[in-house]
């Protein structure tokens, strides 16, 4: 059984100060949410335990669905005619915790964590980041003693001495946001050859949607299926036997290549290595049922390093499987030497197909997991278009006579938002910075157009809110052959305007009228541009994901005067009928809605009978209109959340959280500035 013990608890409690002590980051800035840490662990294992925290591996992002428990690097090598391997992760109930065997790997003394981003918005912009989000983390396998400690690594008695710079690299363009890239840069730092290598990543992909299940311990991670896509060197994993209509998704790890000796190592490139006499590399994919048969010894260990698995339909069944996937053998790296090995963990939704009732994962279902990994393995390539390690004369996109990585052509710059919410009204405004953009293989300014996006009533009780937006008004420049030319005009504002607090000039407007208050709408603005037919490029739209707002529709905040002309406070659905339309699937992830509240307020719920039984307090300057509640957790809606300051959410749970039967109440709303009371009552029906 699986469980995070309370040592690995506090460790994973985020530190960085560069001193060798444990920290962990999280990657957010597309449509995934990452969690790596500097002792070469990546994901969190407590995530099913505690869904609020950092997210594992959850794509959608928000979305509670997982893909990861934990995931570690392994190096394996013969030194001096002795096997060594050096494991970041493997086998263990509970995951990393420092010092336990297996996790043999520490942060590395003196070498802090560093953050940049390419986003010039982004408070840790470089001009040398490459990703929106792009990591540093330093780590080893030299340590036999945890750093400032006393305490072995148990077991840890052969290190190779490998020190790892770990660059992790994130987009969040709506063609690139489902995917992390690791580029480890692999150091030999012993004075010892390392012969007939191989390195790769262990790993125990879980599918499961955490706001949803309900399994514990075993149960948990035994729902799951997998396979291995060869052409693509990828291994997938699946949830068969959980809450598939809760997940419908795939959580996968990618061979992208390595960098040796100015080669390009992977198999698409053996005839290099074999015309120059050396072994073509290899991919191997392995797996195992979770502690069954498990390699234990550094020899074990190895020799699955350097066998692929059989797979097959025996894997459809639902199992607790761990997965390796390596690469090699690197004939040598000597002492002093680096290689650079890179991964991809990405997610893809995973479509109906009922063609084939005893497996969820046809060709048909696997549509978008690969395009997601080609669209993966194309950023990695860059301009190496041939795979081959060297650079053309017709791959130089950038004109810099070198072979560059990494390479994503840009959309448009996303547009900054403020998203205003009325009653029954959201009105939408926007900067025109997108219209300057330029795009760096084209080199040319290419803006075309906006597009607002919205979803409708009851899509948040899904898993992906995001996908079911819908276009419903686009704008684009007129005269030419793309779009609907029907100008900018319609949403131009005459001046540019301005909100207190905020230096962003807003040269564009929309309303969105007839919402219904209290219901959760995701709203996402756009640009985007020409697309250029010399070059192949089609047009590229701005992220879903940066201005992505969930908005509700209500009441603005009203001042309690004693006037009889004082907009009343009222509460809607009344009656309120439990199980209503837009509840969640627990006893937590319910409410109803007060409305026309003061700014800052102090409500209670009587019994008929005058007895205190609720005591809420409303607060609009902090929004806290009950988004801690268990139905914001569970559609989402912690993060980038607009909620109307006149309105409060309760979970009609007593103060002792007990569920309220059916029955009349009465409730007091006291406005804090002006101490005047409204009162009113609502009915429960069960």
């Amino acid at each position: 059984m699986k469980h995070l013990s309370l040592v690995a608890l506090f460790l994973f409690v985020f530190t960085l100060n560069g001193l060798g002590q444990f920290a962990e980051k999280s990657i957010k800035v597309g449509n995934i949410g990452f969690n790596i840490t500097n002792a070469g662990t990546i994901g969190r294992p407590n995530v099913r335990n505690d869904p609020q925290g950092n997210p594992s591996m959850e794509y959608p992002i928000n979305s509670g669905i997982e893909h990861l428990f934990e995931a570690g690097l392994w190096i394996g090598a013969q030194v001096g005619g002795q096997i060594a391997v050096s494991t970041g992760s493997l086998d263990d109930a509970s995951g990393y915790a420092t010092g336990k065997a297996g996790f043999e790997f520490s942060p590395r003394i003196g070498s802090p964590t560093l953050e940049k981003s390419s986003l010039t918005s982004n408070a840790n912009f470089s001009t040398s980041a490459i990703a929106h989000q792009q990591l540093e983390l330093n780590f080893t396998d030299e340590y036999t003693i945890v750093p400032n400690t006393t305490q072995p690594i148990v077991d840890h008695l052969i290190p190779l001495k490998a020190n790892i710079k770990l660059e992790t690299y994130a987009w969040n363009y709506s063609f690139a946001d489902f995917f992390v890239i690791l580029n480890y840069e692999i150091t030999n730092n012993s004075n010892t050859n390392w012969d007939s290598v191989y390195c790769g990543i262990w790993s125990d992909l879980v599918v499961r949607n955490v706001n949803v299940t309900t399994d514990r311990g075993a149960a948990f991670f035994s729902k799951g299926a997998m396979g291995y896509v060869d052409s693509l060197q990828t291994i997938y994993a699946y949830d068969v036997a959980g809450e598939p209509l809760f997940t419908q998704s795939y959580g996968s790890i990618q061979f992208l290549g390595a960098e040796w000796r100015g080669k390009y190592f992977h198999p698409n490139n053996r005839n290099t290595f074999i015309q120059q006499g050396l072994p073509a590399p290899k991919v191997f994919p392995q797996y195992w049922s979770y502690n069954v048969g498990a390699p234990t010894a550094d020899l074990q260990r190895y020799n699955r390093m350097k066998t692929q698995a059989t797979f097959d339909a025996s894997l459809y069944g639902g199992s607790n499987r761990v997965q390796l996937l390596s690469a090699g053998p690197f004939v040598q790296i000597a002492a002093s030497e680096k290689i650079n090995l890179v991964f991809a963990f990405l997610c893809a939704k995973q479509r109906p197909d009922n063609s084939n009732p005893q497996t969820k994962d046809t060709p048909n279902a696997r549509k978008e997991l690969l395009e997601h990994l080609s669209i993966s393995k194309r950023t990695y390539v860059g301009e190496d278009l041939n795979e081959n390690g060297t650079l053309e004369p017709n791959e130089d996109l950038n004109d810099n006579n070198r072979l560059d990585r990494y390479i994503l052509p840009e959309p448009p710059a996303t547009p900054t938002t403020k998203i205003v919410a009325e009653s029954n009204k959201v009105t939408i405004y926007w900067d025109q910075k997108a219209e300057l953009s330029r795009d760096p293989i084209s080199k040319k300014i290419d803006f075309e157009g906006y597009r607002v996006y919205k979803s409708n009533i009851g899509d948040d009780l899904g898993t992906d809110l995001l996908k079911s937006a819908k276009l419903i008004q686009q704008w684009d420049k007129p005269n030419n052959t793309i779009g609907f030319n029907n100008g900018l005009a319609p949403i131009k504002l005459a001046q540019p305007k301005r909100f207190e607090g905020d230096t962003t000039q807003y040269y564009y407007q929309y309303e969105i009228n007839d919402l219904s208050n209290g219901w959760q709408y995701l709203f996402i603005v756009t640009a985007f541009d020409e697309g250029d037919t010399q070059l192949n490029l089609e047009s590229l739209e701005s992220s879903f994901i940066e201005n992505s707002r969930r908005v509700f529709a209500g009441t603005r905040a009203n001042e309690f005067t004693g006037s009889t002309d004082d907009p009343k406070v009222g509460v809607y659905p009344n009656p309120y009928r439990t199980e209503a339309a837009w509840d969640g699937s627990t006893s937590r992830s319910k409410k109803i809605m007060f409305y026309n509240l003061p700014a800052r307020a102090e409500i209670k719920i009587y019994t008929a009978a005058g007895d205190v039984i609720a005591n809420l307090n409303h607060n609009a300057s902090t929004l806290n209109n009950g988004s801690n509640s268990g139905w914001y957790r569970q559609t989402g809606a912690t993060q980038n959340t607009i909620l109307p300051e006149g309105e409060f959410a309760w979970d009609i749970l007593s103060n002792d959280k007990q569920t309220l039967t059916s029955g009349l109440y009465l409730f007091s709303v006291k406005d804090a500035k002006t101490g005047n009371i409204q009162t009113g009552k609502f009915v429960i029906i069960k």
